[in-house]
């Protein structure tokens, strides 16, 4: 590896002297006064073009140095041709059109450019794009917007800031990675989460479904989710606080600063807060009366508060000569989780809480034509201390009243263990992670690129537990991971871009250590000894992802990759804040995973438009990394580890429909329905001991969502916006135990929801009815999320300062 890092930096210092390249830019007006917003910016007898921004600017980079003609056309002017020069970095030309005043004279410029969205759907890759414009004046959170997209369902243990999962065709939990701008959102530790970020702050949400592109080089098993945060360098300021239901508080502000020279600053912050005291009911909400007797109710949480709040500070440069974005940024997050119950609602908690803290630091490049043209590079180095406690000191039993469990003498009861699970604890997890991604990609010819990924993910966490004996507790608890998963990819498109295929190979490699202190007899006295079990595994994955497109509105995509999924740390050392005992033992999973689908549209026809999608899938898993579920019916089972199973398949399909009238009224439905089939188990050896064929329980196989929309204009006031919304899920019975005798009900809760948006477009106000029909609704069973619940929001958004 040395020889090849050593060759690979002798190659671009030796190719840094070929290539000399400089930039256009300037401001474009119409008669020296008005600024041509919209007009086109074209290096005549090229493809190379830019539109005019509102500010007038454009900006077109990575010109070899030599001689261009420069078109500007705009459907107000008349077209212009300037002669240039790029003999220097940068070339500043101001461009002044003559407007034309005689309407005849007009001719239509017609500018057709794909959108990203679009980009990444042709690809092949079975993907939702989630775009966040209309979220951002509600009060919906990330997890929200996930939730109503095709193939997808996020699994939360209750109101805010409880544990979330999520579900993508059948595949759950870990094997379902989260990043934000590409890096793992694990390094950001619990105070930072999907439902931190605030959909303002967000550029789009690409889901990507049983194959996960190269470029997000990781361990992904059945699918990854990456947040793209908003990367514009204009001047900005955009607010918004909300109120609602529980005490549920949230606000956060954004702001961006760029001056002249490039030089950029971000700056956001959020907060959230909910006493989280919504009513429970049902099976597992009960107190047990002094004489035994169980005496189910309706009772609201009574200790489930949750807050949260942090920020993030970046600064550095955007479109300058030597990097398209260079920046360092601060992280910092904290938050408080009171924990009202384990895996299920049987046993009311009070004084189990857990807190987390986290600074994180990054540094991030990126370049296009890096040293050479064509060769574009980027990279991220993230360093992150976290601070995780779990405390758990209260020795006495309460009932759902939030009182004291009274015995058959009216005496309260103690626990059996001295805390409300498991042994008393103050334990202590301070981990530093150090996580890096480096990418190159060079573009053979327009229509052929390659491209490499290298992400390395190092963990060093220490526990100290308090409420341990002396001998041991003063024993330095270590807990070591390196992870490294390195890919290499190539893209072509042909036929006119109707053909597109993309075949990638990837590398996984992870070693894991960890130092537990036993305490053993010696000589009849005690002496602790060290307990070091580490593990070492390395494997290779491939895939590929291809579409065509029959037509330029019908489009068949196909995606197949053979996917590694390495247990995380959690899952290896365990999370007391979880509920999660650790497995040292724990392998990886593999899984064979499959997607055939196609897309219609969007087509247009007069007013109405429409486009229908769909996607079926096959996925086979072997050591499928589950939390472990017991075998009786009734247990109830408040802390668990993760183990493996032998062989799970999951077979199904998803469609999605969305429609849309004269862009003033929405409509939208997504279907899924799979079976996620626990087929065999396996010994240490890989023979098979007893063949099942049995669906796994708490998973949801089938779901349905809905929603509707309709905007009003120039209502109250002129220029104003009223928008009107409806959502709806349905999710069907699905079994809670592998006895399969236990079903929960259908679950079918409904939403309400309006905004409106005042004519400066400035202030938007909205209100969101949640659940109105105060459905039981639950992600995981026994684990109940909340009831009808409304909430208030004020947005303010400033786009010129």
């Amino acid at each position: 590896m040395r020889i090849f890092y050593s060759l690979s930096l002798l190659l671009i210092i030796t190719l840094s002297g070929w290539s000399q390249t400089g930039k256009i830019t300037g401001k474009v007006t119409l008669g020296h006064t008005e600024n041509a917003f919209g007009a086109a910016v074209q290096i005549k007898g090229t493809k190379i073009y830019v539109v005019v921004d509102s500010d007038g600017q454009y900006e077109i980079k990575g010109l070899a140095y030599g001689s261009y003609k420069l078109e500007t056309s705009s459907m107000e002017a008349k077209p212009k041709m300037i002669d240039v020069v790029v003999n220097k970095p940068t070339q500043q030309i101001n461009i002044d059109l003559e407007k034309i005043t005689d309407a005849k004279a007009l001719k239509e410029v017609r500018i057709e450019r794909k959108s990203v969205k679009r980009d990444i759907i042709e690809k092949g890759f079975a993907v939702n794009v989630i775009e966040t414009q209309e979220a951002a004046k509600r009060n919906l959170q990330t997890n929200d917007l996930l939730d109503r997209s095709g193939g997808v369902r996020i699994r939360q243990n209750g109101g805010l800031g409880s544990a979330v999962t999520y579900n993508i065709n059948g595949m759950s939990g870990n094997a379902i990675r989260i990043f934000i701008d590409g890096v793992p959102i694990s390094t950001y530790g619990a105070s930072f989460s999907l439902n931190s970020i605030p959909p303002a702050l967000i550029e789009r949400i690409e889901v990507f479904k049983g194959v996960v592109p190269a470029y997000l080089a990781d361990d992904s098993l059945g699918g990854a989710i990456n947040v793209v945060l908003k990367k514009g360098a204009k001047n900005s300021l955009n607010a918004s606080v909300s109120y609602g239901s529980f005490n549920t508080v949230q606000s956060n502000v954004n702001a961006t600063f760029r001056d002249k020279n490039g030089f950029t600053i971000k700056a956001n912050a959020f907060q959230n807060y909910s006493d989280n005291d919504y009513e429970v009911w049902g099976r597992f909400v009960y107190n047990i009366a002094p004489n035994g007797r169980y005496e189910y109710i309706r009772a609201k949480r009574f200790e489930s508060m949750y807050r949260s709040f942090g920020g993030r500070l970046e600064a550095g440069f955007t479109n300058v000569d030597w990097a398209d974005n260079f920046s360092i940024s601060y992280n910092g997050s904290q938050d408080y989780n009171q924990i009202q119950h384990g895996q299920y609602m049987t046993k009311p908690y009070k004084g189990r809480f857990s807190e987390a803290m986290a600074n994180v630091i990054s540094l991030n490049y990126n370049k296009k034509d890096f040293i050479i043209k064509n060769l574009d590079f980027s990279a991220v180095a993230v360093y992150s201390h976290r601070n995780d406690v779990i405390n758990d000191t209260v020795k006495w039993n309460y009932n759902w009243n939030g009182e004291k469990a009274l015995g058959l003498y009216g005496t309260p009861i103690l626990s059996n263990t001295g805390a409300q699970q498991g042994a008393p604890t103050i334990n202590h997890m301070k981990s530093d992670i150090f996580n890096t991604r480096a990418g190159l990609t060079y573009n053979i010819t327009e229509n052929q690129r390659v491209m490499v990924n290298v992400m390395t993910y190092f963990l060093d966490r220490n526990d100290l537990d308090e409420m341990l004996p002396e001998i041991t507790r003063n024993f330095i608890v270590t807990r070591d991971l390196a992870k490294t998963v390195s890919s290499f990819s190539y893209e072509i498109s042909a036929f006119k871009s109707r053909l597109r295929a993309n075949p990638f190979v990837k590398n996984y490699s992870m070693k894991t250590e960890q130092t537990t202190p036993t305490v053993v007899t010696e000589n009849g006295q005690s002496v602790v000894k060290e307990n070091i079990l580490s593990k070492r595994i390395n494997y290779t994955g491939y895939g590929f992802a291809g579409s065509y497109a029959l037509f330029r509105d019908v489009m068949f995509m196909f995606s197949a990759e053979k996917a590694i999924r390495l247990p995380n740390e959690n899952e290896i050392f365990g999370s007391p804040g979880e509920n999660i005992i650790s497995n040292p033992s724990l392998g990886p999973e593999q899984s064979n995973n499959f997607n055939a689908g196609f897309r219609f549209g969007p087509y247009d026809l007069n007013n109405h438009k429409i486009t229908v999608s769909g996607n079926g899938f096959w996925r086979n898993t072997k050591g499928k990394i589950v939390r472990q579920i017991s075998d009786r019916l009734n247990e109830a089972i408040q802390a668990s580890p993760f183990v493996n199973l032998g062989e799970a398949q999951s077979v199904g399909f998803e469609t999605s429909i969305q429609y849309t009238y004269n862009n003033r009224f929405f409509a939208g439905m997504n279907l899924s329905k799979f079976n996620s089939l626990y087929k065999d188990k396996y010994d240490s050896n890989g023979n098979i001991l007893v063949h099942y064929n049995k669906q796994l329980p708490n998973e949801p196989y089938f779901t349905i969502n809905g929603n509707l929309q309709y905007n009003f204009r120039n209502v109250i006031q002129s220029k104003s916006e009223l928008n009107l919304y409806y959502y709806c899920g349905y999710v069907a019975p699905f079994y809670t135990s592998w006895l399969e005798v236990d079903r929960t009900t259908a679950q079918f809760p409904q939403d309400l929801g309006l905004s409106y948006v005042f004519p400066n477009k400035q202030f938007t106000v909205s209100f969101d009815a949640r659940n109105i029909l105060d459905e039981q609704v639950y992600d995981n069973f026994a684990a109940q999320k909340p009831g009808r619940a409304f909430y208030l929001k004020v947005n303010y958004n400033l786009n010129k300062f």
